[in-house]
């Protein structure tokens, strides 16, 4: 669960005109590699826009990540950054966000039951047919998602969802039992 205020509330952090963000929560000045650190330890914040109150937490999570990018550790590949450009103004756009939000949260579950897997010392093959079975999960995924990938007939794509689906529930059946 991510931390909030002692209200319940998220951090709400402003952002003034002179490109400083001010933490209403400490009373302090903060920058974006601390913004970034409070996201690693799961805290909750909203940036807020000082003079006009608008909530622009999507664009300072959108500043942090390019900063990373740019200090040398990339972690998104050129290819993944061009699929997802190609998909802003596609009919597939308003299905990424859940997609993505719905993929990271698979992962983070997957990876807690890996490494919950690791400490029990299991062996690694059942994990490595894990990881395999995850992989092509994730190749049908983009070939589905991505426009132009795969020349595909709209019932195609159907059936690839649900066998897409199918492949989710298996692996995650998998990983129940491992976790056992």
């Amino acid at each position: 669960m991510a931390k909030r205020t002692a209200d319940g509330e998220p951090i709400i952090i402003k952002k003034y005109a002179n490109r400083r963000l001010y933490n209403t929560d400490t009373s302090s000045y903060i920058t974006l590699d601390d913004l970034a650190g409070m996201v690693r330890e799961n805290v909750d914040f909203q940036v807020l826009d000082a003079k006009s109150g608008d909530d622009i937490t999507h664009t300072i999570l959108t500043q942090i990540i390019v900063e990373e990018e740019s200090h040398g550790s990339q972690m998104l590949p050129v290819s993944f950054l061009r699929d997802l450009i190609s998909m802003y103004g596609n009919s597939m756009q308003s299905l990424m966000p859940s997609y993505l939000e719905a993929s990271m949260a698979n992962f983070r579950k997957n990876r807690e039951q890996l490494q919950d897997a690791f400490a029990k010392g299991l062996a690694s093959n059942p994990l490595a047919k894990i990881a395999e079975t995850n992989l092509k999960m994730m190749q049908n995924a983009a070939e589905a998602f991505i426009p132009g990938a795969r020349k595909t007939s709209k019932p195609d794509q159907a059936a690839e969802l649900a066998e897409m689906r199918a492949q989710m529930a298996a692996m995650q059946k998998k990983l129940d039992e491992l976790s056992k």
